[in-house]
C-alpha cells in the first residue's frame, strides 16, 4: 500500500468544493430508468447517454470523480474516443463499481448479501491499467420489523472490510457504501440508531481487517425517516441527526464521507448537504461531500430522453445540478 498515492487521490478528488458523480448504474437498474423514460434498453442508448454525461463542458469544475460500470470504462464516444481518456483529459479523476450486486442472504428472511470478493483482486489491476483509482463496494441494509439482524450487518461490513483492503492492497482508494434504504415507514430515530448501529460496526470491522482510515471513504446515507413514514423531517432535522450520527461514529482519521441520495429528489439531497454546511461547518473533522447518481442525473435523462436533439440541454441542467451541489458544499446553496 502506497498511502501517499492513497491520501493524494482523496484529497484531489474533493479539492475546491468538489463532489462525485456515480454513473455506475448497473444493466438492470439503468435500463429500468430509461424504461420509465420511454428509452429504448439497448447498449447502443446505454453508451450515448454516457456519452452525454462525460463530454459536458465544465462539469470539471464541479466534480472531481465519477463511478463507472464495467460496462461504461469500456465505451468510447462517436468518435472512437475511450470514455476513460475523456474524463482524464478533463482533469476528472475515474472510479468504478466492482461489486457484483446483492443477493438474497442465506438463513436470513428479507435481507441481502453483496457479492464480489472471488476474483476482485485481480479484476481491480485489470480496471488500474485503465486508469481507476478508487473504486466502490455498496451493502444494502433494510429497516423493517425483524431487521436489520446482527448477522446480516455483519456480514456485509466484513465483506466491505475485505473489498477494502483489497484496494488499498492495489493503491486503488476504496469508497464504502454502507446503505441504510429509505424505503420504509420507519422514523428518522430508527434511522439514527440503525445508520450508528452499522457505521461502528464498520469501524470495528476496519481495524480488524487492518484497513488504514486514512485511505478510504465513507459513502453513508444521510439520516432521514422512510420514505412511507406519517411524519416528514425539515431540513433542519436531517441535518442535525446525519452530523450527529457521523459525529458518534467515525473517527475524524477518515478523511471523507460522500453522501449518496438514495433515492431522494435532487432538491432535498442538496437542501440537505447545505444545511449540514450552514449549521455544522465548524464542527465538521472530515470532508463532507457528496456521490450522488440520480440527484445530479435524473432531470438530465428526464430532459434528453433518447433524442440527441435534446443534449445541449441536457447538459445544461447535469451541469446545474453539478454546480448547486458544489455549491451545497459551502453552505451556499440558494433553492430556485
Amino acid at each position: 500500500m502506497n498511502k501517499k498515492i492513497l491520501s493524494d487521490c482523496i484529497q484531489q478528488l474533493f479539492a475546491n468544493s468538489k463532489g462525485l458523480l456515480a454513473m455506475d448504474e448497473s444493466l438492470g437498474t439503468c435500463n429500468k430508468r430509461f424504461a420509465a423514460a420511454g428509452i429504448p434498453q439497448t447498449e447502443e442508448m446505454r453508451r450515448r447517454y454516457r456519452q452525454l454525461l462525460i463530454t459536458t463542458k465544465g462539469l470539471q469544475d464541479s466534480i472531481g470523480g465519477v463511478i463507472l460500470f464495467d460496462e461504461t470504462i469500456r465505451q468510447k464516444t462517436d468518435d472512437g474516443t475511450p470514455f476513460t481518456k475523456i474524463l482524464q483529459d478533463a482533469g476528472i479523476i475515474i472510479g468504478i463499481k466492482v461489486d457484483k450486486g446483492t443477493i438474497g442472504q442465506p438463513g436470513f428472511p428479507n435481507e441481502k448479501i453483496t457479492e464480489g470478493l472471488d476474483g476482485l483482486r485481480n479484476r481491480l489491476q485489470e480496471y488500474k491499467t485503465m486508469g481507476a483509482r478508487f473504486a466502490k463496494w455498496r451493502a444494502v441494509i433494510r429497516i423493517g420489523e425483524n431487521t436489520p439482524t446482527q448477522g446480516s450487518i455483519e456480514a456485509n461490513i466484513h465483506a466491505l472490510a475485505r473489498y477494502a483492503a483489497l484496494c488499498q492492497e492495489a493503491d486503488i482508494v476504496p469508497i464504502v457504501e454502507p446503505e441504510v434504504l429509505m424505503e420504509g415507514d420507519h422514523t428518522i430515530w430508527q434511522c439514527f440508531e440503525t445508520t450508528e448501529r452499522v457505521l461502528k460496526n464498520l469501524i470495528y470491522q476496519f481495524y480488524t481487517q487492518h484497513i488504514w482510515l486514512e485511505g478510504i471513504i465513507i459513502k453513508p446515507n444521510m439520516v432521514i425517516s422512510g420514505t412511507g413514514a406519517a411524519k416528514k423531517d425539515t431540513a433542519n432535522d436531517v441535518a442535525e441527526f446525519t452530523v450527529k450520527c457521523l459525529l458518534a461514529s467515525i473517527p475524524p482519521a477518515v478523511p471523507a464521507i460522500a453522501f449518496l441520495s438514495g433515492g431522494q429528489s435532487p432538491e432535498y439531497a442538496t437542501m440537505h448537504l447545505d444545511k449540514m454546511h450552514e449549521l455544522f461547518k465548524n464542527k465538521l473533522p472530515w470532508i463532507l461531500s457528496f456521490s450522488f447518481a440520480r440527484a445530479i442525473q435524473q432531470p438530465t435523462l428526464d430532459c434528453w430522453k433518447g433524442d440527441d436533439k435534446n443534449i445541449a440541454a441536457a447538459q445544461k441542467l447535469l451541469l446545474e445540478h453539478a454546480e448547486t451541489n458544489k455549491a451545497a458544499r459551502q453552505g451556499n446553496y440558494i433553492p430556485k
